[in-house]
């Protein structure tokens, strides 16, 4: 099975949704990711900034916020494809970098030791019910989880489950997935 025909499905999928429903099940997942003991006990959670057909990550940054957690979200080195977190206080310390996506500015945020992030909530777009994923295929995450010892989750809509997903021996698995309709514990 080709990983890229997977993720230009799920992208299509993805983006067919309307904003509506896009906003309704971001939510949900959300609402269910506060009720977890993983994220009221965190003080310090890493996340990425969501593209537009993401589950919304700005929310819950914002709520983090509120709730006086430090956020720290990924700035990656294609060069070295190495990924390296930063604490983000203001949404103005980030900037557009390659494919469009949201990174922290290095010089206008700190850098985390990644031993001080407590939840790591892991992107992906396909996911089996084993914690396993599919994510944009630069394997940052997989490089950086193999020796991750915190808490990880991912967020997805429920249309990004699919028990048939490739997996390969460096893959590293999640420990929960949140979607709009279920808490899957996949350890």
């Amino acid at each position: 099975m080709d990983k890229k025909i997977l993720r230009d499905g799920i992208k299509q999928q993805l983006a067919a949704m309307s904003r509506p429903v896009y906003e309704q099940k971001s939510f949900q997942i959300a609402r269910r990711l506060y009720a977890l003991p993983e994220w009221q006990e965190s003080n310090k959670i890493a996340v990425t900034i969501s593209a537009d057909f993401e589950v919304d990550t700005w929310q819950i940054i914002r709520s983090a916020w509120l709730a006086g957690k430090k956020v720290c979200v990924p700035k990656c080195h294609p060069d070295t494809k190495a990924m390296y977190f930063y604490q983000l206080e203001k949404f103005e310390d980030l900037e557009k970098v390659y494919a469009g996506l949201y990174e922290p500015i290095p010089q206008n945020t700190t850098l985390i030791d990644a031993k001080e992030i407590e939840l790591m909530i892991v992107p992906g777009l396909l996911f089996n019910r084993k914690g396993f994923r599919i994510g944009f295929g630069g394997g940052y995450y997989d490089r950086f989880l193999s020796s991750y010892i915190g808490q990880t989750i991912s967020l997805a809509f429920s249309i990004q489950l699919r028990p048939d997903i490739p997996v390969e021996g460096h893959d590293i698995p999640v420990q929960k997935i949140l979607t709009d309709s279920e808490t899957i514990l996949c350890l």
